[in-house]
């Protein structure tokens, strides 16, 4: 596989330094960029997500990357966004009562806490992979489940049933990923899941 160049968004927090290790284990070429103009010719663009929703959407429209990422995916061309990532695609997020990027329809929302669930969601939990649709994301990853890495404390709801990847339980059935043409973002971190989680992101090198 040739190299490819990712730019990684730096929008002020995010785990950075491990997402891009993690990418260049995975044989990217990685460059941190913190302005759309600095993304040049990269050939995928990646939103590796921690914080609130509240102050990555002010950030975005500071540096003007929200219209960015959505001309970006517009276009078809590759993004992967991670936890954070994944929750500004959709419309509307509980926390801090904010606007998403509204790329897909849906709503983040809190989970609920009980005696036996305690938010936030920290820890290994199985991910099922709709293998039909997959394409190359999911070679090496068994349908039946793999294991990956969360922190969270909200999820997507989405009637875009379609663009759905994979599907988690935390007291509830959550979307932990979607794909849809050349986007793909997950609510877990591949870059702290080990093996299996350098293996999704050469997946995702190897789907463009």
């Amino acid at each position: 596989m040739a190299t490819k160049k990712v730019a990684l968004i730096d929008y002020g927090m995010g785990n950075l330094r491990s997402v891009r290790r993690a990418l260049e284990a995975a044989g990217a070429t990685v460059q941190i960029v913190a302005s759309p103009e600095a993304v040049g010719e990269a050939s995928a663009l990646v939103f590796p997500g921690q914080g609130a929703i509240v102050d990555a959407m002010a950030q975005l429209k500071k540096t003007g990357f929200d219209s960015f990422i959505r001309d970006w995916i517009a276009s078809d061309k590759p993004f992967m966004g991670i936890c954070l990532g994944l929750q500004l695609l959709f419309e509307h997020s509980e926390e801090g009562d904010a606007d998403g990027l509204g790329i897909f329809r849906g709503k983040v929302k809190r989970f609920p806490e009980s005696a036996d669930l305690k938010v936030p969601h920290m820890g290994w939990n199985t991910v099922s992979v709709d293998v039909n649709n997959s394409g190359k994301l999911a070679k090496d990853l068994n349908p039946e489940g793999e294991s990956f890495y969360f922190v969270h404390s909200y999820y997507v709801d989405t009637p875009e049933r379609e663009i759905v990847w994979s599907l988690s339980d935390y007291g509830l059935k959550f979307v932990s990923g979607i794909r849809r043409g050349k986007v793909f973002a997950v609510q877990f971190h591949p870059e702290k899941s080990q093996a299996k989680g350098i293996a999704l992101y050469r997946n995702f090198l190897e789907s463009f």
